[in-house]
């Protein structure tokens, strides 16, 4: 009996067990327009063809070494971190951190496997995967059955089909605070004239042949990144409800939905380098790489569109240090307005064709601090006459930037060049190395970078929208402690982004994820931007 819609044939492997697959006999001429009559073309013609050709040979054995470059890179990571999942464990690190440190592993482990997997979807003969020993779900738990059958009753060849069975899959749906059981049936039908068995596809998922559906997926990410629940109390909270799921499991879905939101940062982060302008700040994470005895110190780095901005977005980048490079990476050819603190990393893209934007914030903090240790009179002064600058803004936040530009001209810049005068009238007073002189050193040495703000009405006058946008992982170290590794600091960010996004364009996190992990399984490519934060619209 032959069925239809079952799967699709591939070509056999010269080499099956290699690591990245040598292409099927024919391979080039099926996809390089070779005409099938070369008789018919002139010596130049086939000139130009043969050239033709070898380019796209080249160009083609390009991406095969660079996919078996990518290949062996993750294939040998993967061998680490299995090597330290099975090893044995630092005695420095106690029970608590060890638990963490596994779900970090469990969940590298499941996105490089999900990676190499995705890699190697072109082979012509993967290797086979173990069908996971999965325990039934408990039967106590409510259920709701969803049945797949054929749009149509009659065979391709007219005549009617019968049904003979079907099949019965479950997969364990959450709602807040409610576990639930979705059975999917599908039917199979048979035409008895031609014998053809015809069953209904099951709906694609993010983790294929899997139990969670895309709320329970959902309610992971959302507990551990925008709760910061790790997975260990996580998995204790689900094994009161009824539903006992292995940490390891939680960990593997981590992971694989960590490397399928990938693309929509990617996109996103594309969206963000074509704004004028942009926010940047970093703060330090500890990580502690598989092997090591303890942590050292990374960098999650943040970068946010402004308050005034048509895009509300914010893009996280995890390095593993605060080197000015990193930031450089991630701008590239990026040459717009960038509101930052005084960070050294930044000088170099300021050399490059950024424009430096001040933090007003971050000047007015040097005579908070100094007011508070010492009463000082003229932090005091300073304090009240940049409060008069915020004053100003208040006022102007509701306005268009040409008229919030005019407002700034008329009435903040005579306040900060009567700030700039004081300044350095008392700078004069001053002896040098006091913690006085410090504070008004810092504000005159960046003046003009302080006040670009009051030429363009789309700039704002600090940078507090985005240090806002980077409290919750501050929020995120008491309770998981440090980053287990690069990858785990990176599907972080990744996660998080999305996240913040939702709340910035005023979406609840967890109604945004479980739609998007929804739907991204069949998500066009090129209608991926409709399932970013600012795009997004609820789907019934």
């Amino acid at each position: 009996m032959r069925q239809a819609g079952s799967g699709t044939e591939t070509p056999d492997s010269l080499f099956a067990d290699a690591l990245i697959p040598l292409p099927p006999a024919g391979w080039h001429t099926r996809r390089m327009n070779v005409p099938s009559d070369l008789s018919q073309l002139s010596p130049d013609q086939l000139r130009h063809l043969a050239a033709t050709l070898m380019s796209q040979v080249e160009e083609k054995d390009k991406a095969l070494r660079h996919s078996e470059q990518v290949n062996q890179k993750l294939t040998y990571e993967l061998a680490l971190l299995k090597r330290h999942a099975f090893g044995k464990r630092s005695e420095q690190l106690n029970v608590l951190q060890i638990s963490l440190l596994d779900e970090v592993v469990d969940a590298d482990i499941a996105a490089i496997e999900t990676e190499l997997e995705d890699l190697n979807s072109t082979s012509t003969s993967p290797a086979p995967k173990k069908a996971p020993k999965r325990a039934p779900l408990p039967p106590e738990l409510p259920r709701t059955e969803i049945r797949h059958d054929p749009q149509s009753e009659h065979c391709a060849c007219g005549c009617k089909l019968r049904r003979i069975g079907e099949e019965v899959s479950e997969k364990l749906d959450y709602t807040p605070g409610v576990f639930h059981v979705e059975r999917h049936i599908r039917g199979k039908w048979v035409c008895d004239q031609c014998e053809t068995l015809t069953q209904a596809p099951m709906p694609a998922q993010i983790i294929d042949k899997g139990i969670p559906t895309a709320g329970l997926l959902a309610q992971v990410l959302i507990a551990k990144y925008a709760d910061h629940l790790p997975l260990y109390r996580q998995e204790q909270i689900f094994a009161r409800a009824g539903v006992p799921i292995p940490r390891s499991t939680l960990a593997e879905w981590v992971g694989i939905c960590g490397v399928r939101l990938q693309p929509l940062i990617d996109a996103l982060r594309d969206l963000l380098l074509d704004e004028p302008v942009l926010h940047a700040d970093e703060t330090p994470v500890p990580m502690l790489a598989p092997g090591k005895k303890r942590t050292h110190r990374a960098y999650l780095w943040a970068y946010a569109t402004t308050p005034y901005a048509g895009l509300k977005a914010v893009v996280y980048d995890f390095s593993e240090g605060r080197g000015g490079q990193h930031a450089r990476d991630f701008l590239g050819e990026w040459r717009g307005k960038l509101v930052c603190d005084d960070y050294s990393g930044y000088k170099q893209s300021f050399a490059n064709g950024v424009t430096e934007i001040g933090c007003m914030a971050h000047a007015r903090r040097k005579f908070v601090d100094l007011h508070v240790a010492g009463k000082s009179q003229i932090a005091g002064q300073a304090i009240e006459l940049i409060g008069q600058l915020y004053q100003v803004e208040r006022e102007a936040q509701s306005l268009s930037a040409d008229e919030r530009q005019r407002l700034r001209e008329t009435k903040a810049r005579p306040i900060a060049d009567a700030l700039h005068r004081w300044m350095l009238a008392h700078r004069e007073k001053v002896p040098n190395g006091s913690a006085t002189a410090k504070a008004l050193d810092y504000s005159l040495k960046r003046w003009a970078a302080l006040t670009r703000y009051l030429d363009d009405g789309g700039l704002p006058i600090d940078n507090n929208r985005v240090e806002n946008l980077i409290r919750p992982w501050a929020l995120g170290r008491s309770n998981w402690l440090f980053a287990g590794s690069l990858r785990s600091g990176q599907r972080a960010a990744t996660i998080m982004s999305l996240i913040q996004g939702a709340k910035l364009n005023g979406h609840e996190p967890y109604a945004y994820l479980k739609d998007v992990l929804e739907r991204l399984p069949t998500q066009k490519a090129s209608q991926l931007h409709e399932l970013l934060p600012h795009h997004w619209q609820h789907t019934d």
